[in-house]
Parts: C-alpha cells; structure tokens; sequence
C-alpha cells in the first residue's frame, strides 16, 4: 500500500465519502439554507459555484486536511520559487513567469528570468504588429492576409483554442492551424491561399518533431514552386530553441522567436508560441490575456485554500475520483462549456489534464494504488444536450460535469443567449435533482395516461439525479477572463498531482509511439534488420508498403 492511501487523511476522507454517499445532494440544501452562499468562491473575475456536489463542509474540511497532509502550500510555494519540481527533467515548471509583470522578481536559480520573457514577448508583439499592419511584405512586396500555424500538441492546441476563443477580438490577418502529419489537413488549409500572402510560424522546440516538420517542409515545396527558393526568409518564421536547425530551414536568426526548457509545452501558449494569437488579436489584447492569466495566478498563490479557486476544483475532484468510488467508479470528467467560441477548449484541456496526470508512478518511483486523472471529454452546450446528455442523466455511472458559462455574448441576437444560459443552468439542476416516480405518474396522468400504458410508460421517464456539477461563470468571454479561465484550469491539474504525488509536468508517455513509428519507417524504407512485433509486421504488409 502507498502512504496516500494509509495515511489519516485519506482514510478519513474515504470513511466520510462512504457515509455521504447514501444521502442526495438536494438534501444538502435543505440542511443548509446558505448553502450556495458558502459553496462558492470568486476570483480573476470568475464566479465558482460548487453548491452542486455531494460534499458538506466536513467532506471539506477533510480535504483541506488531505492538502495540508500532501504539503499543498509547500509544493504552490515551489512552484512560483522556480525550484525544478520537475524532478524527472530536473526542470522547474515555471509558466507562471510567461505572464508576470515587467517588474516582478522571477527567479531560477537565483536568476531572474523576467528580462529574458519581457525580451521575447516585445520582439512577439512587435512583430505581430508590423504583420497586422501590413508592414511586413512577402518576397513580391505585398502584404501578410493569412497566416498559417504549423506545430503539434502544445504548439497547436493552445493558440488554435485560443484564437478561435477570442474570434469576436480578431482584426488581424487570417490564422489557420495545421498539425496532423496527416497530408489532408494541409492541403485543406493551402487551398485558396496566395503563396504571395501567406505567411507560415513553424513551433517546434528543437525544430525536429516529425509531424511538424513534415508539413513545415511540405509548406516550403509548395511556396517555393510559386515563389522560389529566395522567398522562404519573408514567408517562414519559427518559434524554437534551435537556432542551427532553422537557419538550416532557410529561416532567418532574426525572425526565431525563443522559449525556454522549462515552459511545457502545453503550458506555452503564453510565450511566443502564442505569436499567432498575437497576430489575430493584436498586441495590447495578447497583453490582456497574460494578464487576465496572471491574475489568476496571484490568487492561487496567495488565496486561503478554502477560498482558492484552483484548490477547490482540484480536491473536488479528486474527491469525486477517489473519495466517492464506490459510487462513481473509475469514471470520467465531462466539461461543457456553454460558448460556441469554446469549441476547442476541451481537446486543450484533454492534452493539460490526461497528459499531465495519466500517471501510474509516483514521484518515489513507486507504483501507485489509486485512480489518477479521469478521462476528460465534452463539448460545447447546447449540442452536447442532444448528444450524450442523455448517458449523463440516466446511464447507470455517473460523470461530474464542469458547466462553464459566459454571461454576455458578444453578438446582438439577445434571445439566444437567455436561452443558452437557460439551458445552462437547466441541465445542471436537473442533473441534481432528477425526477422521481412520483412526479412522472402525477405528469403522465395530466396528460391522460392510466392504468397500463401509465405503468409501461413510467420507468422510462425517472431520472435518479443526485448527480454532480460545478459551474463557473464568466462575466465575458474576452481576452481577460479566458486567460485567467486557463490558468485556473491549469492549476487546479497541479493541484490534483499534489494530492496524488505525481510529476505532472513530465510525458513519458508520449515518447514511446514516436520512437516505434522510427522503427516503422524504417521498415517501410526497408531496412531488414528493424524488429517489428508480428500484429505489426502483418498490418504494414496489409499496407501496401
């Protein structure tokens, strides 16, 4: 047994979790006519309303318990020090300094990494805007109207989410987004583009990822047979570590925009692998969403952890994964955001969470003995209504549910925003309150049903409720209120490895299929001596390779 699952807290919190779970969460509310009141928490401009799980103040006193037993504060503290919580890369975890004032004290080491952040982020915005003001021109001396983003992973999740989040802000170029290695998605963003005006970001942090630098290379053919070898300095710039490998690419020293080992990848969209969203939004509001970030940040570090926005997202889940069991399973996390302009914040939010915490090794090395992170899924209301939902009301497991609801919209058609919060808020309350037998046979017999048909009929109508929620509201979706929604979401995953006592800023994991695709390649190059499982030896042959 690990010392999590031995230690008071745990055991505790489980004994608690065990006796809660037979009551209902409107039971809840009933004991406690101030219960919303005290089940909810506000900062950076976001409103959290967790009055919806099946928690009471002693299942949340236990988990602050659980925090101050994992050294929560300690580890918030380490964080923000820039020490190398990263042990298995012996590398800090330090995001946080992307979106730090210019005069804030951001240290590594003793070294203040701040002028090297504020150094790039000037060079990012300025180019942004000698780009969104025409002042940049290709080879044929004509202005930049679309852009294309090449990167994978963190290097495309981030600002594609972003750019299409903050649409409504967008008065820049074009920016279109390419990372599959599949050729399809390629040449679906080159057709109609003019070579003459387009201009490519390759986001690759050794500029050696394959995927990226299979369509960065393919991107070059094609604006080279157009323009020539010459135009690639005027069409091609890169965000990377790795100055030797883009003047390689043709691209100039002077149009490379660096990051640092310690920015994750998907922690980056803060630094200038978010030159894309630079460029669409402009400058001044690529400042705002760094600071809407920060804000964010500043209230996680010095927030009481009762108050703390990212502490109680992440002890209620891990209380919904680990504490409530027996109830829920090894289930999943669905996050629902109520903002069509949301659409891609679940794909980044699966890369922050699963990536990060789908861990079965803890910090020591030692196999843990306890679920780690959910699967995460979703999408945006109200299409997720009319598509699992149903599975989310009466399936037999139950599947919290993160609602995230911008309160005012930024376009004039004001009828359909009462309705989108009214459903908002509608699916949330049903899913708690759900409706009894008793209710459909007096709502069956007001439409004429009886006897039989009334008996057939009613089964199919209960729903059992007492199923759990949050729900966060953001006054708009604006470049403010998205940064700080980000960096919430980002550190409420920290919170979670905390408890846990995971790494979640290393990904193992993901290395194992690149270096097996190595190996497939090469087989399909033919080189005999590779060594190919036989399932796999038989499908390439399938393959016609």
């Amino acid at each position: 047994m690990s010392s999590l699952t031995e230690s008071p807290a745990w055991i505790a919190l489980r004994k608690h979790a065990a006796q809660l779970a037979e009551g209902n969460i409107s039971d809840l509310f009933g004991a406690d006519a101030q219960r919303p009141q005290r089940f909810s928490a506000e900062a950076a401009g976001i409103y959290l309303d967790y009055s919806k799980q099946q928690a009471d103040e002693q299942a949340l006193k236990l988990l602050l318990v659980l925090a101050e037993q994992q050294n929560l504060s300690g580890w918030i503290g380490r964080m923000f020090a820039g020490e190398a919580i990263n042990q298995t890369e012996n590398r800090a975890a330090f995001h946080v300094a992307l979106r730090a004032p210019r005069d804030a004290a951001m240290r590594i080491g003793g070294r203040d990494v701040g002028p090297q952040v504020h150094g790039v982020l000037d060079r990012v915005c300025a180019f942004a805007e000698q780009v969104r003001s025409g002042n940049w021109l290709g080879a044929s001396g004509c202005a930049i109207t679309d852009v294309v983003n090449i990167g994978i992973g963190g290097s495309d999740l981030g600002p594609r989410m972003v750019c299409r989040a903050l649409t409504g802000h967008a008065d820049g170029p074009r920016v279109h987004f390419v990372a599959n290695v599949d050729g399809a998605q390629l040449t679906a963003v080159l057709h109609g583009l003019e070579p003459a005006t387009t201009l490519f970001i390759v986001t690759s942090k050794m500029f050696t990822t394959l995927e990226t630098m299979a369509n960065a290379g393919a991107a070059r053919r094609w604006l080279v047979a157009a323009l020539g070898e010459g135009a690639v300095g005027r069409h091609f710039v890169a965000v990377s570590t790795s100055s030797k490998e883009v003047a390689k690419f043709g691209i100039d020293a002077a149009n490379m925009f660096e990051f640092w080992d310690w920015v994750g990848g998907r922690y980056s969209l803060w630094s200038a692998v978010g030159l894309s969203i630079a460029v669409a939004i402009g400058a001044a509001r690529f400042r705002e969403l760094l600071a809407g970030a920060h804000a964010m940040d500043a209230h996680f570090r010095s927030a009481p952890l009762e108050k703390n926005l990212p502490v109680l997202l992440g002890l209620l889940a891990v209380w919904n994964r680990n504490c409530l069991g027996a109830r829920f399973g090894a289930r999943s996390q669905v996050v629902a955001p109520y903002a069509q302009d949301l659409e891609f914040f679940v794909p980044w939010l699966q890369q922050l969470e699963m990536e990060s915490n789908g861990k079965s090794i803890d910090r020591q090395g030692q196999a843990v003995d306890y679920a780690t992170t959910p699967a995460l899924w979703g999408d945006v209301g109200t299409n997720g209504q009319h598509a699992f939902f149903q599975m989310l009301h009466q399936g037999p497991a139950i599947h919290p549910v993160d609602f995230i609801l911008p309160l005012r919209a930024a376009h004039a058609l004001e009828e359909q925003q009462r309705m989108l919060i009214a459903n908002c808020l509608a699916q949330s309350a049903a899913l708690m309150l759900g409706k009894t037998p008793q209710q459909v046979r007096t709502e069956l017999q007001g439409k004429g049903l009886e006897g039989e048909t009334l008996e057939a009929a009613l089964p199919h109508r209960v729903f059992s409720g007492n199923r759990p929620s949050n729900t966060l509201l953001l006054p708009q979706l604006d470049p403010h209120h998205l940064g700080a929604l980000l960096a919430l979401y980002e550190h409420r995953t920290f919170v979670q490895s905390v408890i846990w006592n995971i790494n979640a800023f290393d990904q193992w994991g993901v290395e194992l299929g690149k270096q097996l695709a190595q190996s497939v390649l090469a087989a399909m190059a033919g080189d005999a001596g590779v060594s190919l499982d036989p399932s796999t030896r038989t499908l390439l042959a399938r393959s016609g390779q």
